[in-house]
């Protein structure tokens, strides 16, 4: 199974605090593990100007863009997530759905002079599994799967991200509960 490209949301009963309420969208999935960018939790101590200038990166018209938790892995490298179809002599990770990922400063300095990938969303970290470990965490209702849907993803909205994710899936949030059931 290749969930890359597709949302995670985290179901109710989510133990871990760091990924409450969360929504993933996962930017690679294999037998090797898989890696995600929350795409729903700005950081209130951050901003993009403020970033660009800690990078010594000037920044005469930045676009607006929030700077997001990624993950609580490898919490100070960035990733730019955008659209698909944007042209850069870097390297760049094409997702199922629509979507490309980048982690390079030419990305960060185009987006710094408005030339940039849009829309984008910045993050800070990741979160990463290891291998069949997301599987394990999907069986035990920690993870519902959800399609990747763009107009979700970059919705200016951060904090309605995840009802509109489950929503849009026919899933009503407030009927959502946290206990597995197995046969």
């Amino acid at each position: 199974m290749d969930l890359t490209g597709k949302l995670l949301a985290a179901m109710p009963g989510m133990q871990d605090p760091r990924f409450t309420r969360s929504l993933i969208l996962l930017c690679s999935h294999s037998d090797d593990g898989a890696m995600g960018l929350i795409v729903n939790r700005p950081l209130a101590d951050m901003t993009f100007p403020a970033l660009l200038d800690k990078l010594g990166i000037l920044a005469p018209h930045p676009a607006k863009i929030d700077v997001h938790y990624g993950g609580p892995v490898e919490p100070g490298r960035g990733f730019i997530l955008h659209r698909d179809g944007y042209q850069t002599e870097a390297a760049v990770l094409d997702i199922t759905g629509g979507f490309q990922m980048s982690a390079t400063l030419d990305v960060l300095e185009a987006l710094a002079d408005g030339t940039g990938p849009r829309p984008a969303l910045l993050a800070l970290g990741y979160a990463g599994w290891g291998p069949r470990q997301l599987e394990g965490e999907i069986a035990d209702n920690a993870w519902l799967t959800l399609d990747g849907l763009p107009d979700i993803v970059f919705a200016a909205d951060a904090g309605a991200k995840w009802a509109a994710a489950l929503r849009h899936s026919g899933v009503d949030p407030v009927a959502l509960s946290g206990a597995a059931g197995h046969a």
